[in-house]
């Protein structure tokens, strides 16, 4: 029976290479995402090890919360100093301790641009040995910084900026611009650095003035003589720290939680991957399934005469499923090559759109291949296993006297009640979940949509007989007697045309409910920018780090300005809750936002007390006139008492709540603002642009942005997750097109006698291509008309969600792209069909007929 199994692949080689490809892609997908996923994570974790060589213990200051507020204001204080230093580098077995003084700097480029990434873009203290050089960076020209008008940077960031030794660098901190002069470039090889950030380096007396106090350090980096006990060597550290004001970790300690971290951050995408990887997969068993369905009824003659001689329906079951796995096998080898290719073509994808991943050989670990190995072996058995059993249930006799029996009506039946039952299931869950009103329960959508879309699968063969009789009158009408025969041929067998367009319908469901929802999200944001936001311009740092308060009265008096309102927030607990109260100048704020009062009015917030939005007054039970008692601060338990003025429309600027500055500054540790909305006499100009930036020093920390930029940089991200989306499906998609060719072909073979017969009685060749064509049109149709109507559906329900914690979100249609989408289904059909229509076309007639 093995030899059996094999003969057959080997005699079935162009039947199966559809099948085979299915397979190939799948597990390409599948090894690919392993392989990118290992060999970033080794690069990453080898830098870090890297960037954490010789250390033995690390030092750093915790917040220092016990300081009085005037002087944690502008800069930070630590426990870290030069007698603590002192201190630990007379410890036994310390050899050096490494100061560290760290903060962010964004660095602008010749052309005033900032460069960098956010928060990755990193600033320290250059420490030279005695030799006059750092061995943490070095120099790769020029010399390190030692006065307050120097800078070094890193080779990677004057490069991206465009600079060289003797150049002026502008930079700015959290405060006006700054300038040095360039004198040094280094090597560094910090994963923050690598990754797409950048970094300065200062001496240290400047890098203490910019972000903390004289002789305070952020990180005392330990390092050891040889022989010593790291873990001793902490533990006699902690000893001399001050509790609660500082920590010690040991550099094992430190290189198993950046191991532990970068292995979380690469999670989420190597899971994102590996979904789509299993949606391939998915779509490819009906692929798999279908075929072995065939080509078990193709050879039912061939299975009579083994069970006549002897062979048992186990042996049976065994040939088949060995057949598949043989299959499996060869298909998850080829598809392990390619999936290699696709991780090394990954890697270069996203790095050259900013990824900056570390460099590192490739990584193809054993897990990777037994898995990738694994997966697709496994899955193409299985899906061969249903293929299996029916032709070991085939009787001899029953074989031997038709080539071909119709399925048996109970087992459509039994199909139809699971089917209608979990797909009943799963609407009734995703009903529940528009009912939803958090985020938090998007398990229960995503395991309503999998019921629901499982449930539609199951059900496609009953689904696709009025659909598939409705795309036949439209081909009967159009084109005649090819028309008609393309329908009934789809018709012949609905199970197979089920499978084949449920590969297609998973593709195009997933994509439907993605382009709805992202597209209803769009308009929603627009939505929320015209009526929301009435202010021209918002100003705010590309790093969070707040306003200085004096800037939005310098903004004021720029020549054009009508009015700014600055906003800066603090949190809040109550009985029902957190909340966010935000602090704005009340004579300017009805200027830069659409304001609509329920209860009381601006006048009475200006009198004193503060105004909350409509949802949580009607989540907390308040009303104008009530006093609610707050606590600002959790650690101090403070009870303070504050009247609600007015209750106002949501308003996505203000948020919660919103009150006087004067109100609100007393809570905060620091009074910075988190924006200014500036509102324009004339409407607003690129000129009036200009004179911002210049009047706040041209930091290259500001983003001032108008409407339009806002709605294009919400929306820039919602099209960015669809169009990977798009891409990421476009696999499963594809394997759905070689379903169609596959299925088609193998058609194709089991009607080789009746397209002699139409070729006998005068069909031409034309005409023998064009019933294949629409038969494969036919098909593509039904499986997105499906996969559409699903993923509306979804997309309604999933969006009913997304709309309670959006209030400007309503689903609309994007009939543009649906349209397409149906297209693209036609286009589908036509490419799917050239092959096997080619073959059915130039059939010998005569040969053809008297085929058994």
């Amino acid at each position: 029976m093995l030899r059996t199994a094999l003969r057959n692949v080997l005699a079935h080689k162009a039947r199966l290479m559809m099948t085979a490809l299915a397979v190939l892609l799948g597990v390409a997908f599948v090894a690919g995402t392993l392989i990118f996923s290992d060999t970033v994570g080794e690069a990453v974790k080898n830098a870090s090890t890297k960037n954490l060589k010789d250390v033995a213990v690390s030092v750093q200051a915790t917040s220092d919360s016990d300081a009085p507020a005037p002087e944690r204001g502008g800069k930070r204080a630590t426990a870290l100093d030069d007698k603590l230093a002192d201190r630990i580098r007379a410890l036994p077995g310390v050899q050096t301790v490494r100061t560290n003084v760290t903060g962010s700097a964004t660095l602008a480029d010749t052309d005033n641009q900032p460069i960098g990434n956010g928060w990755q873009n990193l600033a320290t203290n250059y420490q030279p040995g005695k030799d006059g050089k750092d061995s943490r960076y070095p120099l790769v020209s020029g010399r390190g910084p030692a006065a307050g008008n120097e800078i070094a940077l890193a080779e990677s960031t004057a490069k991206a900026a465009g600079v060289a030794i003797g150049d002026t660098i502008r930079f700015a901190t959290d405060g006006p611009v700054l300038k040095k002069t360039l004198v040094g470039i280094v090597a560094s090889d910090d994963p923050q650095v690598t990754a797409g950030g950048s970094l300065a380096l200062f001496d240290t007396a400047t890098a203490q003035k910019l972000y903390l106090h004289p002789g305070q350090f952020d990180e005392l980096i330990v390092t050891a003589t040889p022989g010593t006990d790291q873990q001793a060597l902490t533990a006699k550290v902690r000893e001399l720290l001050p509790k609660k004001r500082a920590e010690a970790t040991s550099g094992s300690e430190l290189a198993a939680q950046q191991s532990k971290m970068i292995a979380e951050q690469n999670s989420a995408l190597s899971n994102t991957l590996l979904t789509f990887a299993g949606i391939a997969l998915f779509v490819g068993v009906f692929i798999i399934a279908n075929t072995f369905t065939m080509l078990i009824s193709q050879r039912s003659r061939e299975i009579a005469l083994l069970r006549a001689v002897g062979a048992s329906r186990r042996q049976v079951v065994r040939s088949v499923l060995a057949e598949a796995g043989l299959l499996g096998l060869i298909s998850s080898v080829v598809g392990f090559a390619l999936g290699t290719g696709i991780a090394v073509g990954l890697r270069a994808v996203l790095d050259a759109n900013g990824a900056g991943f570390p460099d590192g050989p490739l990584i193809i670990s054993p897990n990777a291949v037994l898995s990738a190995l694994g997966v697709g072996v496994v899955v193409t058995v299985l899906a061969a296993w249903l293929p299996s059993r029916k032709a070991a249930k085939i009787a001899p006799v029953e074989a031997l006297s038709s080539v071909e029996a119709p399925p048996a009506l109970r087992s459509l039946v039994v199909r139809n009640i699971i089917g209608s039952v979990i797909t009943g299931l799963g609407v009734a869950v995703m009903l529940w979940v528009s009912t939803l009103r958090s985020a938090d329960d998007l398990p229960i959508a995503m395991l309503g949509s999998m019921l629901t879309l499982v449930g539609v699968i199951i059900l496609a063969p009953l689904l696709s007989r009025p659909l598939v009789s409705l795309a036949g009158r439209v081909t009967t009408r159009l084109f005649g007697i090819g028309g008609k025969l393309a329908k009934e041929n789809a018709l012949r067998n609905p199970r197979r045309t089920a499978a084949t367009g449920s590969a297609l319908m998973i593709g195009l469901t997933l994509i439907t409910g993605m382009t709805v929802v992202g597209h209803s999200a769009q308009l929603g944001m627009d939505k929320m920018a015209a009526t929301g936001l009435t202010a021209d311009y918002q100003i705010k740092t590309s790093t969070f780090v707040g306003l200085d308060p004096r800037l939005s009265k310098k903004v004021a008096e720029v020549p054009g300005v009508e009015a700014v309102a600055p906003l800066r927030g603090t949190g809040f607990a109550t009985k029902g809750g957190f909340g966010i109260i935000r602090g704005t100048d009340l004579s300017q704020i009805d200027k830069v936002t659409h304001l609509t009062f329920r209860q009381g009015s601006l006048d009475a917030v200006r009198a004193g007390g503060i105004a909350v939005s409509q949802t949580g007054a009607k989540q907390h039970g308040w009303r104008a006139g009530d006093t609610v008692s707050v606590e600002f601060d959790e650690k101090k338990k403070k009870k303070t008492e504050l009247k609600i003025a007015a209750v106002y429309a949501d308003n996505e600027v203000l948020g919660d709540s919103f009150a006087d500055v004067s109100l609100v500054d007393p809570h905060l540790t620091q009074i910075k603002n988190d924006e200014l909305l500036v509102k324009a006499a004339g409407g607003g100009s690129p000129a009036l642009v200009k004179d911002i930036r210049h009047t706040l020093g041209d930091s290259p920390l500001l983003k001032v942005q108008t409407r339009d930029d806002l709605r294009k940089e919400t929306a820039g991200q919602i099209d960015t997750i669809v169009n990977m989306v798009y891409g990421l499906l476009g696999m499963a998609v594809i394997i759905a097109v070689v379903g169609v060719v596959n299925t088609l072909a193998m058609s194709v073979f089991e009607r080789t006698r009746e397209i002699g017969m139409l070729r006998a009685i005068g069909l031409a060749r034309s005409g023998i291509k064009q019933m294949v064509r629409l038969e494969s049109v036919v098909i593509s149709l039904f499986g997105a008309v499906l996969g559409m109507g699903v993923g509306i559906f979804l997309a309604w329900a999933g969006g009913k969600m997304v709309g309670s914690s959006f209030p400007t979100y309503e689903m609309v249609l994007p009939w543009g792209r649906l349209g397409l989408f149906l297209l693209i289904a036609l286009v589908v059909g036509v490419l799917a069909a050239l092959w096997p229509a080619r073959r059915a076309a130039r059939l010998n007639m005569l040969e053809a007929i008297g085929a058994q």
